[in-house]
């Protein structure tokens, strides 16, 4: 008897549990209700045998054999949203288009600036977004199957081109009561490169800094490793261990006090956020215009940018 496919909601209720924390949050983003999102769940798990989620009184978390199904999850819904963009073009006649890939964190925190600057400005152009991590990203962008695409990499691949449009930072955080933050002295890089972190997985940006940030040092195993950097800042503020993220996607918890930056002495994990895409050298139409706005937003918030 042949396998029957999973429907597309259920997939996308799995893959928003990794990017928001929790089934209740994926419901709400995808429009169910929680009982509902619940019992789809449960249905997928009874017909693969196999748990995905693991369910407790503070929320839902993946499980192992569900983290490697969101990975194939989200390129099921990825291929599904282009057949849908394709058959949309097939039908009608379409004003001009524009399809970015983005990284995680650019696309979750400066991205959405960006695009509702370009849309006042230009309301005729259909903008696409694809969330990625960096490598995804640049295949996207190598293939031409996106007109521009925003990384966290700390290097771009030969032969594309890239602008830099954004500063950002990565920092140590903890939750509250950790006991790094009672520490006196900065930790030091190889005791931070000993330390089981919750990372990003590998192929994000983030993971690619922090790697070639310690590439010197013997490093300990991961204590999880994460497909977005929601699921990140939810499993240190759960109290499951330290990690690495963006200043960009922990600035609102550390203000309120819910992590704390640990220093780390003699390591600076400062790095540049750039835009790119395939030649010519000279990037056109809506595309260039979104990498204008991108780098007028630079130079608003670092006069100093070349």
């Amino acid at each position: 008897m042949a396998q029957k496919w999973p429907d597309l909601l259920i997939l996308e209720l799995l893959t928003g549990v990794d990017d928001h924390g929790g089934l209740s949050a994926a419901a709400r983003a995808a429009g169910v209700a929680q009982p509902n999102a619940s019992r789809m769940i449960k249905q997928l798990e009874h017909r693969l045998g196999t748990p995905l989620l693991e369910r407790r009184p503070t929320g839902a978390t993946l499980t192992p054999h569900g983290r490697v199904l969101v990975h194939w999850a989200r390129r099921v819904l990825e291929d599904a949203t282009r057949l849908i963009e394709v058959a949309e073009g097939l039908r009608s006649e379409r004003a001009a288009e524009l399809t970015v890939s983005a990284s995680m964190t650019v696309a979750e925190h400066l991205l959405p600036r960006w695009l509702g600057r370009l849309r006042s400005e230009q309301p005729e152009v259909g903008l696409h977004l694809n969330v990625r991590n960096s490598v995804r990203v640049f295949e996207d962008v190598s293939e031409g199957a996106c007109a521009v695409g925003f990384v966290e990499s700390p290097t771009v691949p030969a032969g594309l081109h890239s602008t830099t449009v954004a500063a950002d930072r990565l920092v140590v955080v903890v939750p509250e009561g950790h006991p790094w933050t009672r520490r006196r002295r900065p930790l030091t890089v190889a005791e931070l490169a000993a330390t089981p972190l919750i990372v990003r997985e590998p192929g994000s940006g983030t993971r690619i800094t922090l790697d070639v940030a310690l590439q010197e040092y013997e490093r300990a195993a991961p204590l999880l490793e994460l497909g977005s950097s929601a699921t990140v800042r939810t499993s240190v503020l759960s109290g499951m261990g330290p990690a690495v993220m963006s200043t960009l996607a922990v600035s609102g918890d550390v203000r309120a006090g819910t992590l704390r930056v640990v220093p780390v002495e003699g390591l600076d994990l400062s790095r540049q956020l750039r835009a790119v895409w395939r030649p010519p050298r000279q990037l056109s139409g809506p595309a260039g215009d979104l990498v204008t706005i991108a780098r007028r937003d630079l130079r608003v918030a670092d006069p100093k940018a070349d």
